[in-house]
């Protein structure tokens, strides 16, 4: 793979940019504005979800680019309180409405529980996965997934399921990279996708990630993300500016060694977000 345009397969076949773009907070005053810079600047892979309040602004960037619907892979996510099967269908209908299409490429649970302390998740995650799975069946939705599900929360989907989720789309970065998730997803044939592939300032300004972009003359973003794509893992970074849209998809040119992947993979744990399905929101500072 050398540039965006290349694809990953997922495990029924339908081919997903090896790179994204992320809108959350990327419509701030109400408009797409970010959106369609980073639609301008190549990206055709575009995450948005109901909770983010972006799905309007992407469909109207969408369909002032003129560029074909198909050319476009649009993911978009169930929120935490619209999940339950008749809840999770009635949610989707709405999110073809914000997004002016009629059909997803990628749709998700965003997260396995409302509430660390619900006592019915199972029970719940397994209705909202058979919403998921009627809409795949009926081919309104290409490909389906999960997004911070932990192995024991895949396990229980995969003990009643037909379609295994396609993706599990997880904080990951230098610095925390949920080893044992992503271990079990790549052994399930679970494509990976990153969301904060850049973690927090802290892991930016990481001594490690400055003197590897120093020796490879490019930016420590591009170190982060390049070091997901290693990993076989779908980045999905957000930025505001054109030029960081811009360099955020120059990682094609450069290769991280064996030497410098491995100390990636032991960094000190640093910029977590502070977020964890079973577990209370940390703050962290």
């Amino acid at each position: 793979m050398n540039s965006i345009k290349e694809c990953r397969t997922l495990n029924n076949g339908v081919q997903i940019p090896c790179l994204g773009f992320g809108t959350y907070k990327a419509a701030e005053g109400s408009t797409s504005k970010i959106i369609k810079t980073a639609v301008r600047c190549g990206y055709r892979y575009l995450d948005t979800a109901s909770f983010y309040q972006t799905e309007t602004y992407v469909g109207e960037a969408v369909k002032e680019s003129k560029i074909p619907r198909e050319e476009f892979f649009l993911v978009s996510k169930v929120w935490k309180d619209e999940m339950g099967y008749d809840n999770t269908l009635r949610a989707f209908e709405q999110t073809l409405k914000n997004l002016q299409t009629d059909y997803l490429d990628l749709y998700l649970i965003h997260w396995p529980k409302p509430s660390p302390d619900c006592e019915n998740w199972k029970k719940l995650d397994i209705e909202t996965w058979k919403a998921l799975e009627k809409l795949y069946h009926e081919k309104r939705v290409r490909a389906i997934g999960v997004s911070n599900f932990l192995p024991h929360h895949i396990e229980n989907l995969l003990e009643s399921c037909e379609v295994v989720p396609a993706v599990d789309q997880l904080e990951f970065h230098p610095g925390y990279t949920q080893e044992a998730a992503v271990r079990y997803c790549q052994e399930h044939d679970i494509l990976v996708q990153a969301w904060s592939p850049l973690g927090r300032r802290r892991v930016m300004d990481d001594e490690l990630i400055r003197a590897l972009a120093e020796r490879h003359h490019v930016t420590q973003a591009q170190i982060c993300l390049r070091y997901a794509f290693q990993k076989g893992i779908i980045p999905i970074p957000k930025a505001s500016s054109e030029e960081r849209m811009k360099n955020n998809q120059d990682i094609f040119g450069f290769e991280l060694t064996k030497a410098e992947m491995q100390k990636l993979d032991t960094m000190p744990p640093v910029g977590w977000s502070g977020e964890h399905p079973d577990r209370e929101r940390v703050s962290i500072e």
